[in-house]
């Protein structure tokens, strides 16, 4: 699978989620769609992520746009963080990193003095036709939701 370029359509795939379900992109046109990857769930970084999503969903349901949270965490790891943090979205689990490769967020990162593989913290916006609009990569968590809010408002 090759990674998705900006202003191109996404395919179409599927990911294992949260609340024993499938979510397909092709079952998503008509509206936006928000995917941040992240490393992994119950970290302090992830969980503030998380909540800022989840403090301003009113927002991104008004402009018309679904969020998901993707990590290479299993769904049933992604129950316990989503019902912890009473996320109103669902996450996806890529534990075969299918989706993390399509967005080419896989790194080599340091981990206390080691090179390790692991997600940089990314976020695509698809448009209602499945198109991918807008990426940030190497996002900041405080500043982040500022932003998305501010380019969806902008469309």
């Amino acid at each position: 699978m090759s990674t998705i370029e900006l202003n191109s359509p996404v395919p179409d795939f599927e990911a294992p989620a949260t609340g024993d379900q499938t979510i397909k992109l092709s079952e998503l046109k008509g509206k936006k769609v928000i995917l941040y990857f992240y490393p992994k769930d119950n970290t302090p970084g992830c969980t503030t992520e998380g909540q800022a999503f989840r403090d301003n969903i009113k927002t991104f349901e008004e402009l018309n746009c679904m969020i998901f949270g993707i990590s290479r965490d299993s769904v049933n790891v992604h129950e316990g963080f989503k019902s912890k943090q009473c996320f109103p979205f669902d996450l996806l689990s890529d534990k075969e990193e299918h989706l993390c490769q399509l967005f080419d967020v896989i790194k080599m990162k340091n981990m206390y003095g080691k090179q390790v593989r692991g997600i940089e913290r990314s976020t695509f916006l698809i448009d209602e036709e499945g198109v991918l609009i807008h990426e940030w990569r190497k996002v900041k968590v405080k500043t982040h939701i500022p932003e998305i809010i501010e380019t969806l408002q902008s469309l």
